[in-house]
């Protein structure tokens, strides 16, 4: 039997779970090998069906927001794709990287068998990422042919749009890939992590919600610390 998952915030409306890294968030047949999704999860924990409001990708950690009923997700639902919701992650980055602001579109990024019947030659689309470094550590370590040493920074992540693997594109194209990051990363450092820290995961966490509650109108603000798989590199060289 699964552990339960942490339960960020619950109501009469609402759930929010601490979704681990490696969880789908419900069944997909592009990821067969998946026994555990949190939809099924959440519903065995607490007995009642719930629905997705937004989704996380699988290698992504953090606040998972689920509706106990349709009408609700739809509502919620409306309010991600309208931008209503403020969304707040954090990440480990390769490289030194101070504050600033991408405003770079995207071209969407297709499955050949689960997208095959969508636009193929879409315009990019608009993106947007706020992003503020939080630490950086230099390690003596020779990752790269061409450093002695390795960089990293520990970023504050806010996406004011909401394009596929946004925050994970719009880092690799600021050459400063998220580590852990197998489609978008530095592989290099992505084994140097695997081997020297045991890190498997995608240092990418979803901390921050904050929109309004759909039924009582009060501002809702979830939030998480960040993980320690995560934090505990900067937190070493304080």
């Amino acid at each position: 039997m699964s552990e339960p998952l942490p339960i960020v915030f619950q109501d009469d409306v609402l759930i929010a779970i601490d979704k681990p890294s490696g969880l789908l968030v419900h069944r997909s047949w592009l990821a067969k090998d998946a026994t555990t999704f949190a939809l099924q999860q959440v519903r065995d924990q607490i007995g009642q069906r719930v629905y997705p409001v937004h989704r996380l990708d699988r290698p992504t950690s953090g606040i998972l927001l689920f509706a106990k009923t349709g009408e609700i997700a739809r509502d919620l639902s409306t309010a991600f794709s309208e931008r209503q919701v403020e969304k707040q992650y954090h990440a480990v980055v390769r490289g030194y990287l101070g504050d600033g602001e991408l405003d770079y579109a995207l071209t969407e990024e297709l499955d050949r068998i689960a997208d095959r019947d969508a636009d193929q030659d879409k315009a990019p689309q608009p993106a947007q990422t706020l992003y503020r470094c939080l630490a950086q550590v230099e390690l003596p370590f020779q990752v790269s042919k061409k450093h002695a040493t390795s960089r990293y920074s520990l970023m504050q992540l806010q996406p004011k749009t909401g394009r596929k693997h946004q925050l994970r594109r719009h880092m690799a194209h600021l050459r400063h890939p998220i580590i852990g990051d197998t489609r978008h990363g530095d592989g290099r450092h992505n084994k140097f992590f695997r081997e020297h820290f045991g890190l498997q995961r995608l240092l990418l966490a979803a901390t921050g919600l904050k929109f309004t509650h759909p039924v009582s109108g009060e501002v809702l603000n979830l939030s998480l610390p960040i993980p320690p798989d995560l934090s505990q590199l900067f937190d070493k060289q304080n």
